[in-house]
């Protein structure tokens, strides 16, 4: 947002990209989470894109980002999050549309010193390089850190306008974004990409160590940040909804996954993923039961719902908390 108000004060025209990747965190669980109810239902970046009077074009990239996400050239972050290589990704994929739609430089927020893999003074560059970008791309917010672009020497952009902003505090961006009048943001350190989150890097990593090719789709990545995710068996997972919200959007899900209900009691939906043997879904039984209102009774009755819709009804116990080990638990 600061990037853009930099520039455009500058008399320039500014579109914005929006990548999706299938890993963002913005928009995606607060509609289903209970916990989220107060957060704004809207997408953020068409939100910022209007407050800034700018286009804003959207690009699916979720295909083309899983070989990144799986062999990243500059290796992961603290979790799962391939941070300097998603960023080279990006610019890349920012350059080809601009030759494209006849635009003249790339304009990021980025901001030397501010992140420790993708925004060092040492891997900048990178960025510039590995993108095909090189002095195309300007970064309004530190560009009297950084050495002269083509915007600069060709006075498209006037560089003493421009801003010398370094580091990891946030009170200068806070700062200017006040005198622009903006005073909702989203949150301006991490929480953007569930890549960084330690939990779902967990279960990232057990949902490719249960497939022979590290593969994955869309509706697994977004299957990885609702419920609660248990791996009784290297065979199966079991999908357990922590709320109402959880449960309807799991049942979307039931034709691709066995699914299974209680019947006698309240409780949650829940999917097994996987290739359970018949004792696995009796398993998988007991424990939905275990997370139902039924907990304490000596048995529970579940529905379960093969693929193809048929559905049959088991009466089974719920498991005790000593029946759940830890290491079960993503």
């Amino acid at each position: 947002m600061l990037a853009v108000r930099v520039v455009q004060e500058q008399g320039i025209h500014v579109e914005g990209l929006n990548f999706f990747t299938g890993f963002c965190v913005e928009g995606h669980t607060h509609a289903i989470r209970k916990k989220d109810s107060a957060k704004p239902k809207r997408n953020n970046a068409l939100w910022v894109a209007e407050r800034l009077g700018v286009k804003l074009h959207f690009v699916d990239v979720v295909e083309d980002y899983r070989d990144l996400v799986l062999n990243p050239k500059y290796g992961y972050g603290a979790h799962l999050n391939p941070c300097l290589d998603c960023k080279i990704f990006m610019v890349r994929r920012a350059l080809e549309w601009m030759k494209k739609n006849g635009f003249d430089f790339i304009v990021t927020g980025e901001v030397i010193g501010q992140r420790p893999k993708s925004q060092r003074k040492q891997t900048m560059p990178i960025v510039q390089r590995d993108s095909g970008a090189e002095d195309l791309l300007l970064r309004p917010l530190c560009a009297r850190h950084l050495p002269l672009t083509r915007p600069e020497r060709e006075g498209w952009i006037d560089r003493t306008r421009l801003l010398d902003f370094s580091g990891r505090s946030r009170k200068p961006q806070m700062a200017l974004a006040a005198k622009y009048g903006l005073d909702d943001y989203a949150q301006p350190a991490g929480g953007c990409c569930f890549l960084t989150d330690p939990q779902y890097s967990v279960k990232l990593t057990d949902l490719w160590s249960s497939r022979p090719d590290r593969t994955y789709d869309l509706d697994d990545i977004m299957l990885l940040k609702v419920g609660r995710h248990l791996r009784p068996s290297p065979r199966f997972k079991v999908i357990v909804a922590r709320e109402e919200g959880e449960g309807r959007f799991l049942q979307g899900y039931r034709k691709r996954f066995v699914s299974i209900k209680t019947l006698s009691h309240g409780g949650p939906e829940a999917l097994i993923d996987g290739t359970p043997t018949d004792s696995d879904i009796e398993l998988a039984a007991r424990l939905v039961a275990r997370y139902g209102q039924g907990r304490d009774s000596e048995s529970v009755l579940i529905e379960v719902r093969d693929l193809s819709g048929y559905t049959r009804e088991l009466r089974v116990p719920p498991l005790t908390p000593q029946e759940i080990p830890r290491e079960w638990i993503l």
